[in-house]
């Protein structure tokens, strides 16, 4: 049983005019749970209640009273993410699209992204959502090795993703993105090179590669735990991510973020939203969003998510207004990870100060008051970021 959660009211907000506006969308659904996900998904067995038709209902009630909270502002961006939104199907996609129109005017060049498991995808799928108004779809790779997909509890075999980029891109889509992991314990430098090569022979404009984490609660970090998998290596990873980048530079795959290369105009506008400082809804169970200096998280398990909205209650768990040092910090902390860099007219003086060291240790340069990541900034972005602040 999932207990009754009370609805959480959120304060009165507006959209911060001059700032992108966002959707996000959370599709709470997996066919399996790889063992590195601590993402808020559930797969058939652990849902009792809610199934996609019911998790749409309750998702297009959700719009509509975020559409009133916000008198209906205009969307730059929307993203669907979980999860595997893919698992929907294109009709089940192109309703959620037309819902997200009947209560949210779009931008004219609004981008609109799904994520997608290779595996539950194919060429009339890509057809039918392309069809729908969808201009991006993100596939997600990890790795071509068929041993390292087994580490990560990966369901797709190891050559479709690129055939699900390639049909992608054949069926219209401009913008289609990878993404790979790098790290898995057993991987060699030739098998992320294996991985890097072949999204870069699709032809897709992105491609997003992240460190192995090994997540508290997960499967891969009780096998960790016992000894069955060895932890990834700070050095190692350091290595393979300037693989990762070399081989994608060379291809003409420019880095915008510490994790994400893409051609000129592949860069994906929602995500550069979350780090420069733009203002999103957050739909769906688990999801957050922001607003104004409001930030929000649903509640995340989809029966709960459901009821509340049956109730016509947004399905808020808990909020945080965030005062001016906050903000700072999360503009320092996110602007600094992007290529066109951190204003050093943003800091305050002790951390001009810090970013003075900062720049004579090699970790950033001042490019006309800009502070930009080194190529050896990057591999210590984290690093970089407690430097400033501290």
């Amino acid at each position: 049983m999932v207990p009754v959660q009370a609805a959480v009211d959120l304060p009165a907000m507006r959209p911060t005019p001059g700032q992108p506006l966002g959707l996000y969308v959370h599709v709470p659904f997996c066919i399996t749970r790889c063992g590195y996900c601590d993402f808020n998904t559930y797969t058939p067995a652990e849902l009792g209640g809610v199934n996609p038709d019911g998790w749409l209902q309750a998702l297009r009630t959700e719009l509509e009273l975020a559409s009133a909270r916000l008198d209906g502002p205009s969307l730059d961006t929307v993203f669907v993410g979980g999860g595997t939104p893919s698992l929907l199907g294109g009709a089940r996609l192109t309703t959620l699209l037309d819902m997200v129109r009947e209560h949210f005017p779009l931008a004219p060049d609004a981008e609109i992204t799904t994520e997608a498991n290779p595996e539950s995808t194919w060429p009339e799928f890509f057809e039918e959502i392309r069809s729908a108004g969808y201009t991006r779809v993100s596939l997600g790779m990890q790795s071509v090795v068929p041993q390292l997909l087994g580490v990560l509890d990966r369901v797709h075999t190891p050559n479709r993703s690129a055939s699900a980029a390639r049909e992608a891109l054949e069926l219209g889509f401009e913008h289609v993105s990878l993404d790979l992991i790098y790290g898995t314990p057993g991987e060699s430098d030739d098998d992320l090179l294996r991985s890097v090569d072949t999204a870069i022979e699709t032809g897709v404009d992105h491609v997003s590669a992240y460190a192995l984490v090994v997540e508290e609660g997960t499967a891969l970090a009780g096998r960790v735990r016992r000894g069955e998998l060895a932890a990834p290596d700070n050095d190692v990873l350091a290595r393979r991510y300037e693989l990762v980048d070399e081989r994608l530079q060379a291809a003409g795959l420019t880095w915008y973020e510490v994790s994400n290369w893409a051609r000129p105009g592949g860069e994906c506008r929602h995500n550069l939203g979350y780090w420069a400082g733009g203002q999103w809804w957050g739909a769906g169970p688990g999801a957050h969003g922001y607003i104004g200096a409001t930030r929000w998280w649903n509640v995340k398990h989809p029966n709960a998510y459901a009821e509340l909205l049956a109730g016509a209650a947004l399905p808020v768990s808990g909020f945080e207004q965030l005062g001016a040092e906050a903000l700072h910090t999360e503009e320092v902390m996110l602007q600094i990870r992007l290529r066109h860099g951190l204003p050093m007219s943003r800091l305050h003086p002790a951390e001009r100060e810090r970013a003075d060291v900062a720049v004579a240790d090699g970790l950033l340069i001042a490019q006309d008051d800009v502070l930009i990541l080194t190529d050896r900034g990057r591999l210590l972005a984290d690093a970089v970021v407690r430097m400033l602040l501290d």
